[in-house]
């Protein structure tokens, strides 16, 4: 069989030539669209140490639109890099390629960058890292949420650290000032005696929509192909069905048939089927076989709904008063806006007046805060030290089991190119820390959590067994791995970021 002619190849000089030119058209127009795009993020910016990290954000923003996945090939092709490392040092990534391509391809020599730039974000990063989750060898961290125990038994403190935390969560949605402080003052004197400042994380509570069964109705246990009624008041007869509102009840004016509906923190799903001057009654499609029962103050979860409540709940403020003069990092849950931090900074700065603020980790829990994770980015870190957790329980009910895995990809990216450290979170070793026995999923999804600088546990029985089991998968993870490399599609997360 006679094969056909092929096209005649490029010589590895006229290559370099030809892919010199296609990067330096890139380079000019990543650089003037992240110049617009930062001249718009300016005047948000008051830490100057941020300025860098805000830059190269703006160029990494730029340069995921473009699909590079042929430039990486041409260069590979000629043994360079394949920009797959790129997240914190765009500009001298690029600058370097083109150096060497013009070297190769004898144009007029370019200077190479120096080699601290590429240096300086991740030493950013690590310094965030050791200042929001502890000191110790280099890699991740880990953080653990206390129990209500630890106000009374100081002990459970004591073995959290010596098996290897280096950050304590405190969440706010439960126990009372009363119980944090005593919490608090066990970790400092843990701290003393250890020999290195254990970090503290409180976390507000934020305005999580939940179910409402009120005072008098009782939960059903449903199954698939059930319906349940969610309404604006109760009580309310729904001809049978099981019926619940939710502590936001104005949501559900927002619902239309089709959208979907997660109860119970993605234990209970179904979609609307019918609306009426009631509410909406929902056929259940995702339940386990043995069912589910209808619960009072469980998660609720409306993907595609525009949720748009204020991130500080009455609740939120009143802790503040306690948390912004106690706390090494707040976790800010549900934040979605730019208004939102901007509303977190104000009630700081009015408990704190001129005194340094504390730092922040935003819980990115939703798509729109996805959506406007570069916004929420730049807002906070222009204030104050900044930190994002993936939080990817909710995430994966808002998004979708299949988007979890990119997402968090694309978080951790976005993350390293503004320099911000990023906390793994959401049942890791779930079932060791409850149960002493990890599943092999878990034991994977725990080295995983390797690429972020933090790995947050929940609390359980067995927690001290856990902590030390996961400071063994990262170390040993830390002897083969650094950052990922990426193949660079183009990025759809985001859109048009100029405006904070």
């Amino acid at each position: 069989m006679k094969s056909s002619p092929s096209a005649p190849l490029l010589s590895a000089t006229e290559s370099a030539a030809e892919m010199h030119a296609n990067l330096s058209r890139l380079r000019n127009a990543i650089e003037q669209e992240a110049e617009q795009t930062f001249d718009g993020w300016r005047p948000a910016i008051e830490r100057e140490d941020f300025l860098p990290s805000a830059k190269n954000l703006a160029r990494y923003l730029a340069l995921r639109k473009v699909d590079l996945r042929g430039i990486q090939d041409g260069l590979v092709l000629m043994g360079m890099s394949s920009l797959g490392r790129c997240e914190s040092h765009v500009g001298p990534t690029l600058d370097a390629a083109s150096a060497t391509l013009a070297c190769v391809a004898g144009l007029t020599p370019e200077p190479y960058p120096i080699p601290s730039s590429f240096h300086d974000g991740p030493q950013r990063v690590s310094r965030a890292r050791d200042a929001m989750f502890g000191e110790g060898q280099p890699g991740t961290r880990i953080m653990v949420t206390l129990p209500s125990e630890a106000a009374e038994d100081a002990n459970i403190i004591r073995q959290f650290v010596y098996a290897g935390a280096t950050s304590l969560r405190i969440n706010c949605a439960h126990d009372d000032e009363t119980a944090w402080a005593a919490m608090i003052r066990h970790i400092r004197e843990i701290s003393r005696e250890v020999g290195r400042t254990v970090r503290i994380n409180m976390d507000l509570g934020g305005p999580k929509v939940r179910t409402d069964l009120g005072d008098k109705l009782k939960g059903k246990r449903l199954f698939s192909g059930d319906r349940f009624s969610l309404v604006r008041e109760l009580p309310e007869d729904r001809k049978g069905l099981a019926v619940a509102t939710l502590n936001h009840p104005e949501l559900i004016d927002r619902l239309v048939i089709g959208s979907r509906v997660w109860l119970d923190d993605g234990k209970i799903g179904g979609v609307v089927e019918s609306l009426d001057e009631n509410g909406a009654v929902i056929e259940v499609t995702s339940v386990r076989p043995s069912g589910v029962k209808i619960k009072h103050e469980k998660g609720v979860n409306l993907p595609g709904v525009a949720v748009e409540i204020p991130a500080l709940t009455e609740k939120d403020l009143n802790d503040l008063d306690f948390v912004a003069r106690h706390a090494d990092t707040i976790g800010f849950s549900f934040v979605q806006t730019s208004q939102d931090v901007r509303d977190l900074i104000t009630a700081l700065e009015e408990r704190l007046g001129d005194a340094p603020l504390p730092a922040v980790m935003l819980k990115i829990e939703t798509e729109l805060a996805v959506r406007n994770l570069p916004r929420l980015l730049v807002q906070a870190g222009g204030r104050l030290p900044v930190a994002v957790m993936i939080a990817r329980g909710d995430l994966s009910v808002e998004l979708g089991m299949d988007r979890t895995s990119e997402m968090q990809e694309e978080i951790l990216w976005m993350c390293a190119a503004a320099h911000v450290p990023t906390v793994w979170a959401t049942q890791v070793l779930e079932s060791l820390m409850k149960e002493g026995l990890a599943s092999r999923a878990e034991v994977t999804d725990a080295a995983m959590g390797q690429r972020a600088e933090c790995v947050m546990l929940n609390k359980g029985p067995y927690a001290p067994q856990g902590i030390a089991f996961l400071q063994e998968v990262l170390h040993r993870m830390e002897r083969h791995h650094g950052k990922r490399i990426a193949l660079m599609g183009p990025l759809n997360s985001w859109r048009e970021l100029q405006e904070l």
